[in-house]
């Protein structure tokens, strides 16, 4: 997009803003309710309902990753799962008529704190070098270089990247780590920039569980169930991702089998660090000025 051509003050960067702003304050207030004791599903689902209260949908569903996990863990049905002494990121997005905005935080309640104060001062150093013709691996450089210094690993293999229209993952990537082959960010990018630090190899694999889902295509099944949740999907979320505890019709894990069997929706599984180690997570959403960076969800 050519400079000449980019109104920052259009309709959509104003919703991109609006959903920036809803989000930073159900980020703050959500992890305020993050406590040793307190419920998973809870603080999730009172998350998404103060997204809808203050104007906003969810973009996704409420992530909360504990300990080795980095992304794509939402409580179930019917979670019974509490809080203990661990690590626990929360990553967090809205958008205001499919324009996004997306945050992370890590609340440490593991005795870690310089694993959470390394991402979030690489998040600060990468802010800094923000301007229209840095390149997304001079981004990297920086990021990497603050977790190094902590002692940490960056993990390598999960990335920022950009937010489209009803789309929550778009270029640019924005690596965790120095690379050479870059894209070069220009004036009206927005962008979400999250580093990952971890005490484990800096790597994430997949784990078995998967309680988010997105549309992959149209299409057709027979199954009653199957055809209630595709209408909801189809209507509701278009190709954002979904939970499973969000689709309406009565016995939702077997209407999303099959549904994926039919590869319309796909899942996405619990990315994890290697087991025994920790993950720290800070995220924010940027739209790329003349002279910078608006941070659209401080």
């Amino acid at each position: 997009m050519a400079e000449s051509e980019v109104d920052l003050e259009s309709e959509q960067y104003e919703k991109h803003r609006e959903a920036g702003e809803i989000l930073a304050q159900v980020r703050e207030e959500a992890a305020d309710r993050v406590e040793v004791g307190a419920s998973q599903l809870e603080v999730a689902e009172w998350a998404e309902d103060r997204i809808r209260e203050l104007g906003g949908q969810p973009a996704f569903p409420v992530n909360i990753s504990v300990d080795e996990e980095a992304a794509h863990a939402t409580p179930s049905i019917g979670d019974e799962t509490t809080f203990g002494e661990e690590m626990v990121n929360l990553d967090i997005g809205v958008h205001v008529d499919g324009w996004l905005a997306d945050t992370a935080v890590t609340v440490d309640l593991s005795g870690t704190p310089e694993l959470a104060e390394a991402s979030e001062q690489a998040l600060e150093a990468a802010l800094e070098i923000v301007e229209p013709g840095v390149e997304t691996g001079e981004i990297g450089a920086e990021i990497e270089g603050v977790i190094d210094g902590y002692g940490y690993n960056p993990v390598v293999n999960l990335t920022g990247h950009g937010l489209g229209h009803w789309e929550q993952h778009t270029s640019p990537n924005i690596p965790n780590r120095a690379v050479s082959q870059g894209t070069t960010l220009e004036v009206g990018d927005v962008v979400a920039i999250e580093p990952f630090a971890t005490d484990g190899g800096g790597k994430v694999t997949e784990g078995a569980s998967e309680e988010i889902f997105s549309l992959q295509r149209e299409g057709t099944v027979r199954n009653r169930q199957a055809r209630d949740a595709l209408e909801q999907i189809t209507e509701e979320f278009r190709t954002l991702p979904f939970a499973t505890r969000w689709l309406e019709t009565d016995r939702p894990e077997m209407a999303l089998r099959r549904l994926k069997r039919n590869d319309i929706v796909h899942g996405y599984p619990v990315l994890k660090e290697d087991d025994g180690s920790l993950v720290s997570q800070k995220e924010h959403t940027i739209i790329v000025t003349e002279d910078g960076c608006e941070v659209t969800t401080k």
